[in-house]
């Protein structure tokens, strides 16, 4: 069975279109790249659909990893770590001398004779399962130990630094373009990335100290110490990243910027980096971009109920402002890639300007302003009109020109999405008036407000019920008074309330939190907000339109999803205070 055939299949049975796997062919001879790795890689066909395809092909049975399931270092060692990665194979258990192989490709023929000829070699019996990308990923992470690979590198480091001028300059990265590829420094920082991909850190934040180089990475918002290094290996660290990025080595006076793309952990990870002098040596923070976390379809970005229904009768407007608005760090950008990846369409044309692009998404035309060339949101705004644009996104609305011609946009035809900073849905509108945007423009060009905020998710393994503090007690009765009963629906409530708790388990590190997930609220454009805005444009008018509307508000939805065991009721409580 040839990969073609496994492709071929997957078109005949819905789950590829033949113009979408016309494309990346093409791709993947220009980059080298297999078509069912750009499969993957893009989510555009579920790795599982593809191994159960395969399975059913060639009739070898698919093996379906169980919760938590972990192939002990003792099995996956039976086939060496390079065998392993290369062929996309690996030891899933041995019982005598039957050993039982998984294998993502067992259409390679390359793979199956090597296989053969190390069973032949250490006189195996061998049976043959199909395993997953993701789930052959996931398992291959068993061959290594972070720690233990951190602490041989600095051991090595340290060797080198008394070794000589001449091995120290490896240490530096100086020979990195010469093939230098085994060099400690660069081990300790390939498995600092690994690692934070591996814990699904949001950023990773290398900071020089008195006594150390602390490596600290954002796990669920909160940023906690992984790693301390000699301080003495500081600049070899820090060089390499910069290596990574085309950033200037010898430029340690001026914050610079940069970005990389690698492979870890099967997977294209970006990396966005910016460098910033302190008074004990350049300080580096990276966004970890990671495509399979930031990218969510928007069923699964937080969106319920109503809110979720208005966002999809949105997106089905012919034309209109779609307007997400929050604080930093909010997950404004993920909630409109997630907008964006409804609206790419082989016969839409989705133009974005982004600053940065923090993800490729295939089948979008995205660029990235730079205003120290003049390249900004207005002058790019321009621009893109004339490319015969569908959907536009703005990556952010700053100031009244940008705001003025995403309206125009909005007017003549086109879907807008944007963000704004304001704290709360019904904040769009002064935002956008204090703008000078003329009110008359906006009942036809603005069709959705959104707010929203971003919390630690509950631990869906450790997590533990227990009554609501009575200090809260009435703040949820007061708040559900104000639910309407559509939304309320499928949540029993009983009194004496009960909500869930954080505790502590291997899964989520301890932290008793593993993952985030946004509170809404949405503001539709109605004929009845139309009358205020064109008569008496006050937050407070605005809000008694957003009740009619049944608008569930930030600390209504917080609390509906503390209900029903997804976040901590109290930080529910903290976060939606102002």
């Amino acid at each position: 069975m040839e990969q073609e055939n496994i492709l071929s299949a997957l078109v005949q049975r819905g789950y590829l279109a033949q113009s979408t796997l016309d494309r990346l062919r093409k791709e993947a001879e220009l980059s080298g790249k297999t078509v069912e790795f750009l499969l993957y890689d893009r989510r555009i066909v579920d790795d599982k659909i593809i191994a159960q395809t395969k399975a059913e092909l060639t009739g070898i049975p698919l093996k379906v990893f169980k919760k938590d399931e972990q192939i002990p270092l003792e099995v996956l060692q039976l086939i060496n770590e390079e065998m392993s990665r290369t062929y996309e194979m690996i030891a899933l258990s041995i019982e005598g001398n039957f050993l039982t192989i998984g294998m993502v490709h067992p259409e390679n023929a390359r793979a199956i004779e090597a296989l053969k000829f190390l069973a032949k070699e250490k006189r195996w019996d061998l049976g043959v399962y199909v395993v997953s990308l993701s789930d052959f990923t996931l398992q291959f992470r068993g061959y290594t130990n972070f720690n233990k690979e951190i602490e041989d590198a600095v051991g090595m480091m340290h060797a080198a630094k008394t070794g000589g001028a001449g091995e120290q300059r490896v240490i530096r990265l100086e020979e990195k373009r010469l093939g230098a590829e085994e060099a400690p420094v660069i081990k300790v920082v390939a498995r600092i990335l690994s690692e934070a991909v591996t814990q699904g850190a949001s950023d990773i934040h290398i900071e020089p100290q008195r006594n150390a180089l602390r490596i600290r990475f954002r796990l669920d918002g909160d940023l906690h110490t992984i790693l301390e290094l000699p301080s003495e290996l500081q600049n070899a660290v820090v060089s390499r990243v910069k290596i990574l990025s085309d950033l200037k080595i010898d430029e340690t006076r001026m914050p610079q910027d940069g970005r990389f793309r690698t492979l870890v952990e099967g997977k294209e990870i970006d990396f966005r980096v910016a460098t910033f002098p302190t008074v004990v040596g350049e300080k580096i923070a990276l966004r970890v971009l990671d495509p399979t976390i930031g990218l969510k379809r928007v069923d699964n970005l937080g969106f319920t109920g109503r809110n979720l229904k208005l966002v999809q009768e949105a997106l089905n407007e012919p034309y209109g402002m779609i307007l997400i608005t929050g604080p930093t760090g909010s997950g404004k950008s993920t909630t409109l890639y997630g907008l964006m990846k409804i609206l790419a369409k082989d016969e839409v044309n989705v133009v974005t300007l982004e600053d940065p692009v923090e993800y490729y998404l295939e089948g979008l035309n995205q660029s990235q302003v730079k205003p120290e060339i003049g390249y900004t949101f207005a002058s790019g705004l321009r621009q893109i009109l004339r490319q015969d644009p569908d959907v536009i996104m703005v990556g952010e609305i700053r100031d009244g020109e940008t705001a003025e011609l995403a309206v125009h946009a909005a007017l003549t035809g086109h879907i807008v999405l944007s963000t704004l900073h304001t704290n709360n849905a019904a904040g769009v509108i002064p935002r956008l008036i204090d703008m000078k945007i003329e009110p008359f423009l906006l009942p036809s060009s603005l069709n959705l407000m959104v707010a929203q905020r971003l919390m630690a998710q509950l631990c869906e393994n450790c997590k533990k019920k227990e009554p609501i503090d009575q200090k809260l007690v009435k703040i949820v009765e007061d708040e559900l008074k104000g639910i309407p009963e559509e939304e309320k629906k499928d949540i029993v409530f009983k009194e004496p309330y009960e909500v869930y708790g954080p505790q502590s388990c291997e899964k989520c590190n301890n932290k008793g939190f593993k993952g985030r997930i946004p509170i809404f609220e949405v503001l539709k454009m109605t004929r009845e907000l139309t009358d205020v805005i064109q008569t008496n444009i006050t937050d407070a008018v605005i809000l008694k339109e957003a009740d009619r509307q049944g608008m569930t508000t930030l600390r209504q939805d917080g609390i509906l999803k503390a209900l029903q065991g997804i976040l901590y009721l109290p930080d529910v409580i903290k976060e939606t205070s102002s």
